[in-house]
């Protein structure tokens, strides 16, 4: 479990005031007397500090017995009282605790050492310097004057008027300061009237502490909890605070430690224009034997009583949830029972579709479209694969259309399963049954839209497959059974409610590959030329009063032209006579068999017009007067000629190209190309073009989910690594069509040795969730601003997945 306490803070933010907060630490040493080595010429590859602690070795070894204390000094003089006085250069040592000072007298019950300075105390990778000590000579207790510190292996150092090493291990600090920042840097420093640092536990406290940028005040907490190391703490995490000109976002987290494998974090967030709200989210993890074990989260929020703020989306009326209680609740949740079964649960549900446009989780969650419901169980057997779910979600529009309610699958169980002879001959079996229900309205959605009720798909398949290195032949024949047993709830129609479909799906698919060696660009390759042919025959089988539960129409693609299946689902079994051509070359590297180049072209080729649509009528065609796009898929002689091209370059270089052409009407129907460059150092540069006709793509049912024009966008996004320190993002995506940027987005990320710092801004386009039109578009902005100091925490929201999303390949840099 990741999490780690950044910070922690008993009042918030408040100004610096009163006496008590004027801590006032002594000047701090020179880095020579605080075991800090520069690099020099030996700094490792990426060393964002120029030097690094080290800790000498002792110059005293231990006494022979644990406990007892070994001394060396120049000059030792013995009192009548039975004191030691030692001078010159005093070497005292008990187990691991070692001091160095010019002199050291030691009281006739040689229970304690006073210490005149300079002095050095070590224990165990902790180094003190002072100007006066007391020493106990029976425990590791002891007292430093004016005390200066460093721990080495979690890199602090800080300085205070008094150090006390407690019996039990723990130190406090007097008017003290606390920093990760290397010798000679007042980057940042933490400075309290009291501190007290748990090494052994791994956090420290303090009271009326400032946190100082540039020895200039920032922070101020009457009472303050840190980490000293990686271990995760209870407490107060970071605030989030945002300001803008309808006012204050204020949010302030806690953090409960509670268990090793299990924690949890409240959120009370406070919005001047809303109210108040409050957040959580508890996160488990227990591992068990033999790969078992279960993992999940659960968050939420709850703010009662919305004070009216307008939405988000200037398309919603004003005040929309004026008065509202808004909310969300998500749980996820995934085990593994055994080595076969797994298992995932989850749950999400909000108080409505604008909760996350208002509220957000993060930088960039303006891209949630729903919260999905689920509990899952699956079974991964050597020949049978078995399911069982019970599916939803909730999908997060507002206004939410009847249509677009989801269907819930109550449940829906699969069984599949293959068996492989020698001689090539194969057998499989997929099979699914489920209940599909979701509250609707039936008059206010398409007919075939309306019904509930069970489904249940048998698809037995034959095939006969022959793979020699030289090429493959493969003849499938598959019988696709369909039934339904349906209902309409209050709506009055005619339709059978009890319905079957059966329909065989043949296919004959077969290539050679021929091969030889090439030598281009003083390099060794092997080449192939790789012919194949595809022939798919799948009849015409009336459909019209079948149900649409999951089906939509797939959009033509390189993989659609070697398959029998038009829809995805099994609500609609597609018509085809169909064959289809293609020619494929590889390069391959002769040493590592590394594919560098891979070229396809292919077409196909239609003996009868396609009558099957998700209308499902195998006698009528698409109009073409009122649904031109449709008519033309349904009657064109051939598919797209499509020209697919994926060349590795070289191992910095990168590209794709697809292009599907219309050489009946010659014209483009889709093309897009990537340029891809990746350097091991951290820079990443993406350009690419996209083009598509407008209703090349039949798989939106929604008539607001067609693209109402012909898209044509360009995409630059880049990262760059211009230093050590410094990393640069960008990213520009760009309708050409319409005219319009659809996202701007530029940032510069700073990791120095202590501390670090993103700034980034974004402007997007919101389509509205409708692509056939702009006119209800609308652009949104934001600034994302984290600060990190490092061993103490951070302030801002964590936006990195958001960032490697938007801009492929880039991985950003761990502070």
């Amino acid at each position: 479990m990741g999490k780690r306490l950044y910070w922690t803070a008993l009042a918030g933010l408040t100004a610096v005031a009163g006496g008590n907060a004027l801590a006032a630490p002594p000047a701090p040493l020179p880095a020579e007397q605080l075991d800090w080595q520069p690099w020099g010429d030996d700094a490792p590859s990426g060393a964002l500090c120029r030097g690094r602690y080290v800790m000498p070795p002792y110059r005293l070894p231990p006494a022979d017995t644990p406990g007892d204390v070994s001394s060396s000094s120049d000059r030792a003089r013995y009192g009548e009282d039975g004191s030691v006085s030692l001078a010159g250069e005093v070497l005292l040592r008990r187990d691991n605790s070692q001091v160095e000072a010019p002199e050291v007298r030691v009281g006739p019950a040689r229970e304690s050492a006073q210490v005149t300075g300079p002095l050095a105390l070590r224990d165990q990778g902790l180094l003190v310097r002072g100007d006066a000590a007391e020493v106990s000579l029976q425990s590791d207790a002891a007292s430093v004057d004016v005390a200066h510190y460093v721990a080495h292996e979690a890199r602090l150092r800080g300085d205070a008027q008094r150090l006390a090493r407690l019996e039990d291990g723990r130190y406090r600090l007097t008017d003290a300061s606390f920093t990760t920042c290397e010798p000679g840097s007042q980057a940042w420093r933490l400075v309290g009237s009291d501190i007290l640092l748990d090494r052994e536990a791994g956090f420290g406290t303090a009271t009326h502490a400032r946190l100082e940028v540039q020895d200039v005040p920032v922070f101020y907490w009457p009472w303050v909890r840190f980490p000293i190391d990686d271990r995760r703490q209870s407490g107060f995490l970071w605030p989030v605070l945002s300001a803008s000109g309808d006012g204050l976002d204020y949010a302030q987290p806690y953090y409960f430690n509670l268990a090793p494998n299990y924690d949890a974090t409240l959120t009370p967030r406070f919005i001047s224009d809303r109210g108040f709200l409050l957040g959580g989210e508890f996160r488990y993890l227990q591992q068990g034997p033999s790969q078992q074990g279960y993992a999940g989260t659960i968050e939420g929020a709850y703010l009662a009583n919305d004070q009216g703020k307008s939405s988000s989306n200037p398309n919603d009326p004003p005040d929309a949830f004026e008065g509202e209680d808004r909310w969300y609740v998500d749980y996820r949740h995934q085990g593994r029972l055994n080595q076969r079964m797994d298992y995932r649960l989850a749950y999400g549900a909000a108080s409505d579709g604008r909760y996350f446009d208002d509220f957000g989780r993060d930088f960039g969650e303006s891209d949630t479209a729903y919260l999905p419901r689920l509990a899952l169980f699956d079974y991964s057997g050597d020949t049978w694969q078995l399911e069982a779910r019970a599916q939803g979600y909730q999908r997060l529009d507002y206004p939410l259309a009847e249509r677009d309610k989801p269907f819930y699958r109550l449940p829906s169980l699969t069984a599949n399963a293959r068996w492989d002879q020698d001689n090539g001959f194969y057998q499989q079996w997929r099979s699914n049954a489920t209940y599909f229900w979701r509250d609707v309205i039936e008059q206010q959605v398409p007919l075939r839209e309306a019904a509930t009720g069970s489904r249940v798909h048998l698809a037995p398949a034959l095939g006969w497959r022959a793979d020699p290195s030289w090429g493959f032949l493969e003849p499938r024949v598959e019988l696709l059974h369909t039934a339904y047993e349906l209902d309409y709830g209050n709506l009055n129609t005619d339709r059978d409610t009890t319905l079957s479909r059966t329909v065989p799906v043949s296919s004959l698919d077969g290539g050679l590959v021929f091969e030889r060696d090439l030598s281009a660009f003083g390099e060794g390759y092997r080449q192939t030329l790789e012919p194949r042919l595809n022939y798919a025959y799948v009849p015409a089988e009336d459909q019209q009063e079948f149900p649409d539960f999951d089906t939509n129409e797939r959009a033509f693609s390189w993989g659609q032209l070697w398959s029998p299946y038009r829809f995805s689902g099994v609500d609609r079994v597609g018509d085809l006579n169909r064959l289809s051509a293609g020619l494929s070359s590889r390069l391959l590297e002769d040493d590592s068999g590394r594919q560098r180049l891979d070229v396809g072209v292919g077409q196909g080729f239609y003996f009868e017009d396609r009558y099957i649509d998700m209308n499902g009528d195998p006698d009528t065609l698409p109009d073409r007067d009122t649904n031109y796009a449709a008519w033309y898929r349904a009657t064109r002689d051939r598919t797209p000629l499509v020209t697919n091209i994926d060349w590795q370059i070289n191992d910095y270089w990168s590209t794709r190209y697809a292009w599907l052409y219309d050489t009946e009407r010659e014209v483009t129907e889709r093309n897009g190309i990537d340029l891809a460059y990746r350097d091991p150092r951290g820079h990443v540069l993406n350009l690419g073009y996209r083009w598509e006709l407008q209703g090349f793509d039949p798989s939106a049912d929604d008539p607001e989910d067609r693209l109402g024009y012909n898209r044509e966008e360009f995409d630059v996004s880049f990262a760059l690594q211009a230093s050590k320190q410094v990393d640069l993002i960008g990213r520009y995506l760009y309708d050409n069509t319409n005219d319009r940027s659809l996202e701007r987005l530029a940032g510069v990320q700073w990791n120095d040795c202590c501390y670090g710092l993103q700034l980034v801004w974004r402007e997007w386009v919101e389509d509205n969730d409708t692509a056939n039109t702009i006119a209800d578009d609308y652009t949104d902005r934001g600034i994302f601003l984290r600060f990190i100091f490092k061993g103490l925490g951070g302030v801002g929201q964590e936006a990195d997945s958001y960032f490697e999303q938007a801009i492929p390949g880039y991985r950003s840099t761990a502070f």
